[in-house]
């Protein structure tokens, strides 16, 4: 089985967990003996073009070197680069089975292939602009909403990463229940593990014996920092010696210092910007909880790694958060949006390290049996089988086998015909 893969992220290039998602899927895959060819992007040219990476083969376009009129503009100037790239394999003989796209930004390319060649496409849609801005507020949000649609209508299948998820689809896209397939997010626990002894790195963002609550991903208002940040006063009544060391980048990033500066607690939080993958794992060594206070999370899969690395996690009640931990159980939740109640999470797990221990020990074995990668490439791959052999029942096989003997007629006549 050959696929062809589209997606807007790869490492290097990681704007959020999608990347992610798509490197451990794809190697997953490879392992389960799927042949994935991936088209994805290299923006800033210091990744290799062409790479075979743990048996997925790579190929990275850059973009055109025209200043896009606005974001738009500048996502179809990109599917056109990943067109031209899947049209340079296709005219080379390479053959495929099916497409798989993840999220509206490659919908166009994978579109395009599907219809040129006849290829079933799967539709893997992480989150909805819906979704992420709690309703279409402005012409750019609706446009994205439209292209969003438009993929899922073009899909044999769509994918999702939650019950959540699923019933946002059924929702705001009116899709059919039985086009659509659950199929969790995955993590590797080695991955969140290794250099775990790394106490001097810990120690860069928090004094010795201050506990560490810890925040990693996006920051952009639905991820709830904020939330968090309201939350640090009452935390720090009861525990002052407390460091609250918040990890990654994106645009809401002044508005949090902003905030924190108001609220006096400035000396008690540390933004990190950026961090590498060592330093992400001595973090989550030296915290004593993982927070993940989001307002929208189709699935959480920060709140997997942090599970994996062996840390206490206290996540937001909705969305795939609440599907992913068991309050009391394998973590805590706290109220969506509501500061005091995460307050109220944090200090439980601060001031009781025996309840800690015990929720991540069993987080870790959870992780382990439900969400290993290799379950997820097994559920995946029986989605292309299902599609395949579901497609090759349909009007498109009949229509391109007619197309096959058509063109084997004309060949024919044309040997005859031809002068030689």
């Amino acid at each position: 089985m050959r696929v062809l893969m589209f997606s807007w992220e790869f490492p290097p290039r990681v704007v959020g967990g999608l990347a992610r998602h798509v490197h451990d899927l794809t190697v997953a895959l490879a392992n389960s003996g799927v042949e994935v060819d991936l088209i994805t992007v290299d923006e800033d040219g210091t990744a290799l073009p062409f790479e075979t990476m743990q048996g997925v083969n790579i190929y990275r376009v850059k973009p055109y070197h025209l200043v896009p009129r606005d974001f738009i503009s500048g996502i179809l100037q990109l599917n056109v680069v990943m067109l031209e790239q899947a049209l340079s394999l296709l005219q080379q003989g390479e053959t495929y089975d099916l497409v798989h796209a993840h999220d509206w930004l490659v919908a166009y390319a994978a579109r395009a292939v599907k219809h040129a060649v006849k290829l079933p496409l799967i539709a893997t849609i992480h989150a909805t602009e819906y979704g992420r801005n709690r309703g279409l507020h402005t012409d750019e949000q609706r446009y994205i909403s439209d292209v969003e649609w438009w993929l899922t209508y073009e899909a044999w299948k769509v994918i999702c990463c939650s019950n959540y998820m699923q019933y946002e689809l059924r929702r705001v896209f009116q899709l059919p229940p039985d086009k659509i397939e659950v199929v969790a997010n995955g993590v590797d626990p080695r991955q969140f593990r290794a250099g775990r002894n790394s106490k001097e790195i810990g120690r860069r963002f928090a004094a010795k014996g201050e506990k560490i609550v810890f925040f990693v991903g996006r920051l952009v208002q639905e991820k709830g920092i904020h939330i968090l940040l309201d939350a640090v006063p009452r935390i720090l009544a009861a525990e002052p010696e407390t460091k609250f060391v918040i990890a990654g980048k994106g645009p809401v990033l002044d508005a949090l210092r902003s905030q924190a500066r108001n609220l006096g607690i400035e000396q008690h939080v540390v933004f990190t910007g950026y961090i590498d993958d060592a330093t992400r794992n001595a973090l989550y060594q030296a915290s004593s909880v993982a927070v993940f206070p989001s307002l929208y999370e189709p699935f959480g899969i920060v709140a997997l790694e942090a599970m994996a690395a062996n840390v206490p996690v206290i996540v937001a009640d909705n969305g795939g958060l609440s599907e992913i931990v068991e309050h009391g159980v394998d973590g805590l939740k706290c109220y969506t949006g509501d500061a005091g109640s995460l307050a109220g999470q944090v200090i439980a797990v601060l001031q009781n390290e025996r309840i800690g221990r015990r929720l991540a020990e069993r987080a870790a074995a959870k992780v382990q049996t439900l969400y290993s990668w290799q379950e997820i490439a097994r559920q995946t791959k029986n989605i292309y089988r299902n599609v395949l052999a579901e497609s090759g029942e349909s009007s498109w096989a009949v229509e391109d086998a007619a197309f096959n003997i058509l063109t084997a007629a004309e060949a024919k006549y044309h040997e005859k015909v031809r002068p030689s």
